[in-house]
């Protein structure tokens, strides 16, 4: 009795031994500690994946609807801002036009599957097409469509873009993992954020993750070819704004500048900006809290700010000169929601201006988001969560509301996120869009999942 007492408590000391000797391996980066931590990472990355999203309600392009409105429900048509709205939506990779009333007047599709193979590079097992939506989108005045594809519950989650024409057809796409936002300049290249896996360690931030998902700016020809492609996080790290790195959150060292913006600086936004020039782009790093300038010719950051704000989104430059961002975090008046926009003068931090909904109808979404400043002076707010769109005057009354028509899961209650939205000009599209008669063999909404 007493030997197989003493044979247990023998092996479980070499137990206790062996596990405390993995540890130490584990983290200490001798071999094959960070080996087996990267195969651990893997396997938890890819079981999460697989026993966690096999449900696309419970993935964020769905999320519980705040009540049961759906499509226009305020108009006032003498404050708005003439011109249809382009938008996508978080139930398919689709984009819709429509009309201050809420009309379809046309629409765009393509899911993933009809143009990935496994020979185009990029996302090595995309998820499955209702897992895959439209994040941004651009119209072309004939018609033709760039759209930036996303994957819910999937690392790397940016799947690429593509360029449709104006019945869907596949122009061209490019796999580079393109994520959340890009920007076309006036020479029509594309400015596109892309993401990677990388796996060396950045000297003096040995704190990051290694591997780690870094950010990256590709510049692209109007025709979809890769030009250009900086590293982000360097661009950072060489710069005199590197202290920002060590501002990362132990939960975003695998993820240290979380960039979602990408803004060309053009001729009329450079000349009242005063921290950048034409050819410039504006970035956003949300895991930084920072929003940053990038000459794209050198790779340089050339300057860089944090601000009032938490988790923003979409900073864009204003013809005055200030900022205005989604800052989703930032509003502490929490029954008017937790989310707020700010306009604020980049030189001295003042805000001139904010918009942070109201108890009736709050302003709440933790993720995504974004905002446009109109030609009339109000602002067209896209609160992603809320699959709502609203266009706000500068007192912020609300004079144009929309909320996704399209509902889904079990109990047909679930709203889907709006990924992007935008008041167009009817000048500058070809009147043939316009036409609701041309719309009849496009997408209807009532058709979507």
């Amino acid at each position: 009795m007493l030997d197989r007492v003493l044979n247990a408590a023998f092996f479980a000391a070499i137990g206790a031994l062996l596990f405390v000797a993995g540890t130490i391996v584990a983290t200490s980066g001798i071999f094959p500690g960070p080996q087996i931590s990267r195969a651990y990472e893997g396997g938890k990355a890819l079981y999460s994946k697989l026993s966690q999203y096999q449900d696309v309600y419970q993935t964020d392009l769905w999320y519980p609807e705040r009540r049961p409105d759906k499509g226009v429900v305020v108009k006032q048509q003498d404050r708005m801002q003439p011109g249809p709205t382009l938008y996508a939506s978080g139930s398919a990779p689709a984009a819709f036009l429509i009309d201050a009333d809420g009309k379809l007047i046309y629409s765009w599709s393509k899911p993933f599957s009809e143009i990935w193979t496994p020979q185009a590079g990029g996302v090595k097992k995309p998820q499955p097409d209702p897992f895959v939506y439209f994040r941004r989108v651009h119209v072309f005045p004939n018609g033709d469509l760039l759209a930036l594809y996303e994957g819910a519950g999937d690392t790397p989650y940016g799947y690429g873009l593509v360029k449709l024409d104006r019945d869907s057809q596949v122009i061209w796409s490019y796999f580079g993992h393109a994520h959340h936002q890009f920007d076309i300049g006036p020479d029509g290249r594309i400015y596109v954020l892309t993401h990677e896996f990388v796996e060396d360690e950045l000297k003096g931030f040995e704190h990051l993750a290694s591997p780690r998902l870094e950010d990256f700016l590709v510049v692209l020809s109007p025709d979809g070819e890769e030009l250009q492609k900086i590293r982000l996080l360097t661009a950072v790290a060489e710069s005199e704004y590197r202290q920002l790195i060590y501002t990362v959150a132990s939960f975003a060292v695998a993820d240290p500048t979380h960039a979602n913006t990408v803004e060309f600086v053009d001729r009329e936004a450079g000349a009242d900006f005063a921290f950048g020039d034409e050819g410039d782009v504006l970035l956003s790093f949300r895991a930084l809290d920072a929003v940053a300038v990038l000459d794209p010719e050198t790779a340089t950051l050339k300057w860089a700010t944090k601000g009032p704000w938490i988790g923003q989104h979409d900073p864009d430059i204003l013809a005055n000169g200030n900022l205005l961002l989604f800052d989703n975090y930032g509003n502490y008046s929490r029954p008017s929601g937790i989310s707020r926009l700010i306009e604020f003068n980049p030189s001295t931090m003042e805000i001139a201006w904010q918009y942070a909904g109201t108890d009736d109808a709050p302003l709440d979404s933790q993720i995504r988001s974004d905002q446009q400043r109109l030609a009339n002076g109000n602002t067209l707010i896209t609160e992603s969560n809320g699959g709502r769109i609203i266009e706000v005057t500068p007192r912020g009354e609300i004079v144009w509301e929309f909320l996704n028509p399209v509902r889904g899961g079990p109990d047909d209650d679930m709203i889907p996120i709006i990924g992007w939205a935008e008041r167009l000009d009817p000048a500058d599209l070809d009147p043939s869009l316009l036409n609701p008669q041309q719309q009849s063999a496009q997408l209807n909404m009532k058709d979507l999942p």
